[in-house]
């Protein structure tokens, strides 16, 4: 199993699959990486070798933003909009939906499970 960022990736997937386990690297990103490596797209993790592995490891480093460093930059952009308290900041704050969705009805994900209120009978 190769170990890459951090992050042990499946060894019998296609490189191109594998790489998206990664956190902060989607399909776009894995897909710019083999092309840079020149591999076939059928290539699997299992035939890569050692020397194939520390040479994604370090275009990964070189190249991206991944893992712990993603999510504290994430973080960190989050912590500013809150202390900014900016609308955005605010609607973090109060876990609401931040990019305008409606809240009326929906919006359960951010809100949580559903409260009952007393006395709401007809």
């Amino acid at each position: 199993m190769a170990r890459i960022a951090g992050v042990n990736i499946p060894t019998n997937k296609r490189v191109e699959i594998a790489l998206t386990y990664i956190h902060g690297i989607g399909r776009a990103h894995a897909t710019e990486i083999v092309q840079k490596m020149g591999f076939p797209r059928e290539r699997r993790v299992q035939d890569l070798t050692d020397q194939e592995v520390v040479q994604i490891r370090e275009i990964i480093d070189r190249d991206y933003t991944v893992e712990g460093d993603l999510r504290r930059e994430v973080a960190m952009n989050i912590k500013r909009l809150m202390d900014l308290a900016c609308y955005r900041g605010l609607r973090h704050r109060r876990g609401l939906p931040v990019r305008g969705q409606r809240t009326h009805t929906n919006a359960r994900t951010r809100k949580g499970k559903a409260k009952p209120i007393a006395g709401k009978k007809k």
